[in-house]
């Protein structure tokens, strides 16, 4: 049995684009860093024959993802063996070393190497190579062989999300391909290769649902109505979710639809009633009103009724997953409601003065994190900036850009302020209500009053605000202690 792979080497055909010179091909790219991040080394491989320019060219693509060229002069795989030693002789693991299979047309040899004692050995005889059909299939081919090397206590992560995303958290070191410390292996699904097969080696689903979102329809009533329309291979795991009961999730699908309506939010946000005690600053979230339109004509009696005054910013009711769900305004007037440029339905929320300071929590499994950040201004501030455009709401995209105060507050002034008691007494009240294992939520704390309010909640942030080396092992011990208690459950 070999090692844990620690290196993959790669013959440069293939990597490179033919049909780019000087760059390599899209699977390469997201392979070789994917591979980066898992702390696995690797390098591109070229024999004697290639030209100077073409050698100096390939090291120039390489070095971004910091993999090695190596000189491979062997006429054949088992040749080129024995000179891997002079290069990677420091690995204590096994390496795999792929080259096209002269056998077998449009098929991947992968030969697994071990080196011991400056020797490298075979760790597969020619009759078990493995061959693979193209570069995407190599992650599931790692955490299949790292799996039979650790056996029993090795948890494969099987997860999904935005590239952008993915890249977030892998170059912080927390999706990697090797074992982590608690026995976690993270694999990367792609709908590049069919999902079943992909899945038959998963022990846990990690997905972010809302970035492969199309379409979210709220007409219905109730939550489990959503008709939420997923990518063509979101729904694909969708239905291998529904059709195998023993498929573990972090988390369920049906438990992030909350997150999604931002009214649904502001409802169970008015369960935080139970937590308060006399003589302690109330957590609670902001007042709220919900339109279909924004020309009802009793709209101003209505926002009287739900205790809003001016200015309030307005939302979306659809939180996230479709383009215009960040889509904002801070309104002024009544009659500034009219022909308002937010998608209804929508929700009018409380304008909280806040010192410009929002508190970002972060709730990994049964660790709470929590960092401090500036925010939009005061409404004062606000309505001066209003002024200048004829007191017209102030729009917004809030992924993009807030409006933004010029003085000089600093964020950090207000964090004597916080009660970190009564939050985290609010995240566990929202980590049983919501049974969900990672999510955030932003708190402001109210000028005069003290109040904590909770003015947003979402599943699976970055946490990129909390140390890597405090956010990451917790976030391991998050999936790790979800997955065991599932386990002990089914026993």
């Amino acid at each position: 049995m070999c090692p844990v792979v620690r290196g993959v080497i790669l013959d440069h055909s293939l990597v490179l684009d033919p049909g780019k010179v000087g760059s390599f091909t899209t699977a390469a790219k997201s392979l070789l860093r994917r591979l980066h991040y898992s702390k696995i080394r690797t390098g591109v491989s070229y024999g004697s024959g290639l030209s100077t320019d073409k050698v100096n060219l390939l090291k120039s693509v390489a070095e971004p993802y910091s993999c090695d060229c190596l000189l491979l002069s062997g006429c054949s795989t088992d040749a080129a063996v024995g000179e891997i030693t002079c290069a990677w002789g420091d690995i204590r693991g096994s390496i795999l070393y792929l080259a096209p299979n002269l056998d077998a047309l449009h098929k991947i040899s992968c030969r697994c190497l071990t080196i011991k004692d400056v020797e490298v050995t075979n760790a597969y005889p020619k009759s078990s190579r493995l061959d693979i059909n193209k570069l995407e299939e190599l992650p599931l081919t790692i955490c299949r062989l790292n799996k039979k090397v650790i056996e029993s206590d090795v948890v494969t992560v099987g997860y999904i999300m935005k590239p952008s995303r993915e890249e977030d958290f892998a170059k912080r070191g927390a999706l990697p391909m090797c074992p982590t410390p608690n026995g976690l292996m993270f694999l990367p699904l792609t709908f590049d290769l069919p999902l079943s097969l992909q899945l038959e080696d998963v022990d846990v689903v990690l997905h972010k649902a809302t970035d492969e979102i199309v379409s979210i329809d709220l007409s219905c009533q109730a939550e489990s109505s959503y008709k939420i329309t997923y990518t063509p291979g979101m729904q694909e795991l969708q239905r291998h979710i529904e059709c195998h009961s023993d498929c573990f999730v972090v988390d369920p699908l049906k438990n992030i639809y909350p997150v999604l309506d931002r009214l649904t939010i502001q409802q169970i946000l008015l369960g935080l009633e139970g937590l308060k005690i006399e003589g302690r600053n109330a957590i609670r979230g902001p007042h709220f009103l919900k339109v279909s339109y924004f020309d009802e004509p009793d709209l101003a009696k209505r926002l009287l009724e739900a205790k809003l005054s001016l200015p309030s910013i307005v939302k979306p009711q659809v939180a996230c997953g479709v383009p215009d769900a960040h889509s904002m305004a801070i309104v002024f007037r009544d009659e500034d409601f009219n022909d308002l440029n937010v998608p209804t339905p929508a929700v009018i929320q409380e304008y909280v003065d806040h010192s410009s300071t929002v508190f970002k929590f972060y709730v990994l499994g049964e660790n709470v994190f929590h960092a401090v950040k500036k925010s939009t201004p005061n409404a004062d501030v606000l309505l001066k900036l209003s002024e200048r455009n004829g007191l017209k709401p102030i729009l917004f995209d809030s992924l993009k850009s807030l409006p933004t105060d010029s003085g000089k507050q600093n964020p950090g002034d207000q964090e004597h302020n916080i009660d970190l008691g009564l939050v985290r007494d609010a995240a566990n009240w929202l980590s049983k209500t919501l049974n969900l294992t990672i999510f955030g939520f932003d708190v402001v704390i109210q000028e005069g009053s003290g109040d904590h309010v909770i003015v947003d909640v979402n599943y699976l942030p970055s946490f990129k605000e909390v140390p890597d080396d405090v956010a990451i092992p917790a976030f391991w011990e998050a999936i790790r202690k979800k997955f065991d208690s599932k386990a002990v459950e089914k026993q």
